[in-house]
């Protein structure tokens, strides 16, 4: 057995866990709820371990940042089995899913949108992620309308996300179900739009 193949599945598995651990502390606390001692024990590992990973409660904030870039990433990832207008619906249902559609994680949402405003470093990180899963979805809806220019993709691309943020918060407020699927259809009227 390669001791180093499970050793770093474990530091991956614990590192995980300690990033999930401060996601989770922000989306209940905000950042003033997020410390080294609260991470540790909200991931059920030791302090020492946490200090091992994050310098800082910054570099974990960061790290949590970072973490949640992927996630977008993955929102609007191309699935080359799929036809190009499918996999541009794909994305646009994918921002509506149930899990993303929870009190805890748009919470998780208005927090770090908050620490982007509220901090300069955490601002530029949101703002990099921003510009990626705008590229992302602006690649998404090229692929299935080659006919548009790049900066034609990239302005239905951004009106699109403003549906999208619009629906994240409504759905915290307790909007009913048809006003999601109506939000849905109108990301679809903006991609597609002839």
């Amino acid at each position: 057995m390669d001791t180093s193949t499970v050793n770093s599945g474990e530091q991956l598995d614990r590192q995980a866990r300690i990033l999930e651990a401060a996601l989770s502390l922000l989306s209940r606390h905000g950042i003033s709820g997020v410390n080294m001692r609260a991470v540790a024990r909200e991931a059920g590992v030791a302090l020492g371990l946490v200090n091992y990973y994050y310098e800082d409660k910054s570099s974990l904030i960061r790290a949590a940042l970072h973490r949640i870039d992927e996630h977008d990433l993955r929102l609007v990832a191309a699935d080359p089995a799929s036809p190009p207008d499918e996999q541009l619906r794909t994305a646009l249902r994918r921002v509506a899913g149930p899990e993303l559609l929870t009190t805890q994680y748009l919470s998780l949402r208005l927090h770090l949108w908050a620490l982007a405003q509220a901090h300069e470093d955490f601002g530029l990180i949101n703002a990099a992620a921003f510009e990626r899963y705008l590229d992302g979805l602006a690649t998404l809806i090229g692929n299935a309308k080659p006919e548009l220019s790049s900066e034609e993709c990239r302005e239905r691309a951004a009106d699109i996300v403003v549906v999208q943020n619009g629906m994240w918060l409504t759905a915290l407020l307790g909007v009913d179900e048809a006003s999601i699927r109506r939000s849905l259809a109108r990301t679809e009227q903006i991609a597609f739009a002839g």
